[in-house]
């Protein structure tokens, strides 16, 4: 802002000097007034008339006749005040000026915009790829020259992660030493960087790297996804859940990204034979009850189905609430509530009633296919507590 500031103030006084320089600076010799041209005009026609008689080009009548008219209109040109002596006082004239250019280029600057806006909307241009590379390129080039510079190498490490240039993000890492071993996101977006470039394993450093930022700060998001990651993988679906399930306590419950842990999180407690969690009771209302299946259709179910409990506003397509767990014994307790609303804007207890259906799915997936194990929707009121939902069709 100063930097705006300071230059303006000096081309405002520039204009000043300019506009002024006539009452600041006055000639060293008055000018020719209007009154003194006039008199001079008049003065070399009256010679030529003089000159015209005496040749004989004029006779006594027109030259008494014509030599009386310019006397006139002399007298009359001449007797208007001399303009020089008018002009009005400098110190008045200059303080006008000051105030008036003063208060145009505040309004100018107030109307059109000032510097802070200036700066903002050249913030919000987005800098392109090309730009980006070569900042971190000159960023990388001095910290060549500053090896020591700890904080500077884990800078340069975010900035190629950010960039996609995880081999680059591993050495600079390295090169950040111990800086690293203190912050917590650092470990955890080192050990990010580690598990990608071993082609998703986490065995050895990055799992150590994980636990030692879970030890530094236990509700770490990027760690607690990479530990329920890493357990995944090595098939510790409990461990896996349990990491989840702390990272999915810290999400909006109507974020995409609570509901696609929420499905990684089914998942594995389908794959590891873990019962389901019940939902979190809350104080708006909703429906909750039970569900079973049919007997004949029990065989169909395999390891890795997902059911989901899904309430619609009767006669609209858009649910209003999804539940959304893997497939243990039945009976299966269930609770639709706001906490799984699909909008913020649309939630089951601001309805007076609900239709309520359940789908066994091969893949989890939102859209309805061949193949699923469905209930027949039932029109519900809410509030309702005692609900009975059977599973007993197969999608066509």
């Amino acid at each position: 802002m100063t930097s705006f500031l300071i230059p303006a103030l000096l081309l405002l006084i520039l204009v000043l000097v300019l506009l002024l320089r006539p009452f600041l600076f006055p000639a060293k010799e008055l000018a020719t007034s209007r009154r003194q041209m006039n008199a001079a005009i008049y003065q070399e026609e009256l010679e030529k008339l003089e000159a015209d008689r005496q040749s004989g080009a004029v006779d006594s009548a027109n030259y008494e006749q014509t030599h009386a008219e310019m006397r006139q209109r002399l007298f009359q040109d001449t007797d208007e005040a001399d303009d020089l002596a008018t002009l009005g006082s400098p110190k008045k004239t200059i303080i006008g000026i000051c105030i008036f250019v003063v208060l145009l280029s505040a309004g100018l600057y107030f109307f059109l915009g000032d510097a802070t806006r200036i700066a903002e909307n050249k913030a919000d241009k987005p800098a392109t790829q090309e730009s980006v590379e070569k900042m971190v390129a000159e960023f990388a080039a001095k910290m060549e020259n500053e090896p020591d510079n700890l904080k500077g190498w884990a800078m340069l490490a975010r900035s190629y992660r950010i960039l996609g240039r995880n081999v680059d993000a591993e050495k600079a890492y390295a090169r950040a030493g111990s800086f690293v071993d203190s912050d917590p996101q650092l470990l955890a977006d080192y050990a990010d960087v580690l598990a990608t470039n071993a082609n998703g394993s986490f065995a050895g450093k990055p799992l150590q790297l994980i636990n030692k930022a879970l030890a530094l700060d236990p509700n770490n998001l990027l760690a607690l996804w990479l530990s329920g990651t890493a357990a995944f993988n090595a098939q510790n679906y409990k461990l896996a859940v349990q990491s989840w399930e702390k990272l999915a306590k810290q999400l909006p419950p109507d974020s995409d990204e609570f509901r696609e842990i929420s499905a990684s999180i089914a998942e594995a407690r389908s794959k590891g034979g873990l019962s389901p969690a019940s939902p979190p009771a809350v104080s708006s209302p909703g429906v909750s009850g039970q569900i079973n299946i049919a007997p004949d259709l029990k065989s169909q179910i395999k390891p890795g189905d997902v059911l989901m409990v899904i309430a619609r506003k009767p006669g609209e397509r858009m649910p209003v609430a999804v539940l959304k767990t893997a497939v243990t014994a039945f009976p299966i307790n269930f609770v639709l509530n706001d906490a799984l609303a699909m909008s913020p804007s649309a939630l089951i207890s601001q309805l007076t009633e609900v239709s309520v259906e359940v789908r066994i799915s091969k893949t989890g997936m939102a859209m309805p296919e061949s193949g699923d194990l469905i209930s027949t929707p039932q029109t519900i009121k809410v509030g309702t507590t005692n609900t009975r939902l059977k599973i007993d069709q197969v999608r066509p």
